[in-house]
């Protein structure tokens, strides 16, 4: 899988240091439907990470000749469990760090990460969402921003096409129904001829 440039360098620089300190993470976003489905440009790097507060002085000193990044809004967004963004110094590219929540299906998703070689030279694997997950996430982000993203929606059918004789259907309409977006994932599969 081939990863536009910045996309790819600004990932990289980010989770080396997650792989460093041992904090389990996932990219998700575009970037996770581009792995599983049909390649589109972004802007930014979605990863969800299991961040504590001990891990935030030795994240951002690892971090800090290339991106800027706040410790209280780090410390703010573990505490809520929230987001928190690193501005890549150089370019102004920007990485969104979800702190990975309670709920049992963010927790599966970092449970069923897929290791995906994105660099040929040298060989380089990262942990992406599974391409089911993305595909429930990228439903629920759907559904927040009122059903309009016709991004959003082309990813998701992307991802269906793509890998339609290896995804877990019976997984995606069991935790769809639980995260609110069955009718949404029925309409998907109808759309995309599953």
């Amino acid at each position: 899988m081939a990863m536009q440039g910045d996309a790819l360098r600004m990932t990289l620089l980010v989770t080396d240091v997650f792989e460093m300190m041992r904090i389990p993470y996932a990219v998700g976003g575009s970037i996770a439907s581009s792995v599983h489905g049909i390649m589109r440009s972004t802007m930014d790097v979605d990863i969800v990470a299991d961040m504590r507060l001990e891990h935030i002085s030795g994240f951002i000193e690892a971090l800090s000749t290339a991106f800027y990044a706040d410790d209280e809004m780090i410390r703010d967004a573990i505490n809520r469990r929230g987001s928190f963004n690193l501005i890549h110094l150089a370019t102004a590219y920007k990485v969104d760090v979800f702190i990975l929540k309670q709920r049992p299906f963010d927790r599966m998703q970092l449970e069923r990460r897929v290791a995906t070689l994105i660099a040929a030279e040298p060989e380089k694997a990262i942990y992406v969402t599974s391409p089911e997950d993305i595909i429930l996430s990228k439903l629920e982000w759907y559904r927040m921003g009122q059903e309009a993203s016709d991004r959003q929606w082309r990813d998701i059918l992307g991802v269906l096409k793509t890998r339609a004789e290896q995804l877990d259907v019976e997984y995606m309409r069991l935790w769809a129904k639980l995260l609110k977006v069955e009718d949404l994932l029925e309409k998907a599969l109808t759309e995309s001829g599953l």
